[in-house]
């Protein structure tokens, strides 16, 4: 039996026919299925079940996504969340984002590419669970991450990081003092190279800076490269 027939799948949107659509062919696909539809019955089923992966609505009723996500990470659960939504201002990206969704894909959206996205973060997750460096501290310069919290330290100052924002910043410290490409970043954190999702990971980048940086306008850290990408310097003052 394939490992992909295992997963289970929430799919949480009020859109009857979109939500049938995504059931049937994410279905179709290998995965379990569930449903509910809308932010409430959602949020109780994502609390009181085992999920691998949440494909989440924004707007609905009685709760909207974002504040589903975000109880859902409230209550330390480290499920992948792939939002999907008619919302797709870098506004709404952003707040998705924040709240601790782990993907954005903006409707009308390609079946093929939201059972793209699936594989990627349930790979990426597999992983993550099944590192030998679950239970590591990695440490480079002033900055130290632990894996199984999800946690960076900044000389000192403790922060916690969304599953996407530790990925790229342990991707960055995979290749500290040396400019990392999007490419490169989009690759290793997301599996795959598209120039579409650029705006997305500088999303992500601008929400890591914002927990890493004592000042956002003069980084010690975190650095953009013009025409390039992103370098971490990890010794402030270097």
């Amino acid at each position: 039996m394939s490992n992909t027939i295992q997963k289970r799948i929430l799919i949480v949107d009020d859109d009857d026919e979109i939500r049938e659509l995504l059931e049937f062919d994410v279905a179709q696909s290998g995965y379990f299925v569930d449903t509910a539809k809308d932010g409430l019955e959602g949020l109780n089923k994502a609390l009181n079940n085992t999920y691998d992966l949440i494909l989440l609505d924004v707007m609905m009723p009685k709760m909207n996504g974002f504040e589903v996500c975000k109880n859902i990470r409230q209550a330390k659960l480290a499920i992948p969340i792939l939002m999907l939504t008619a919302k797709g201002t870098i506004d709404d990206k952003t707040e998705g984002f924040d709240c601790g969704a782990d993907d954005y894909l903006v409707k009308p959206f390609d079946i093929q590419e939201v059972l793209l996205r699936i594989r990627v973060l349930l790979r990426r997750n597999n992983v993550e669970t099944d590192s030998s460096l679950s239970n590591e501290i990695l440490k480079v310069g002033d900055i130290e991450i632990s894996p199984e919290t999800l946690e960076a330290v900044i000389v000192n100052k403790r922060v916690k990081l969304t599953p996407t924002e530790f990925e790229i910043l342990y991707s960055l410290m995979q290749h500290f003092n040396h400019p990392v490409t999007l490419a490169t970043l989009l690759d290793e954190v997301w599996g795959y190279d598209s120039n579409e999702d650029v705006r997305m990971l500088r999303v992500h980048v601008g929400g890591l800076r914002n927990k890493i940086e004592p000042d956002t306008k003069n980084p010690k850290y975190l650095h953009t490269v013009t025409n390039v990408g992103y370098k971490l310097t990890p010794f402030a003052g270097e």
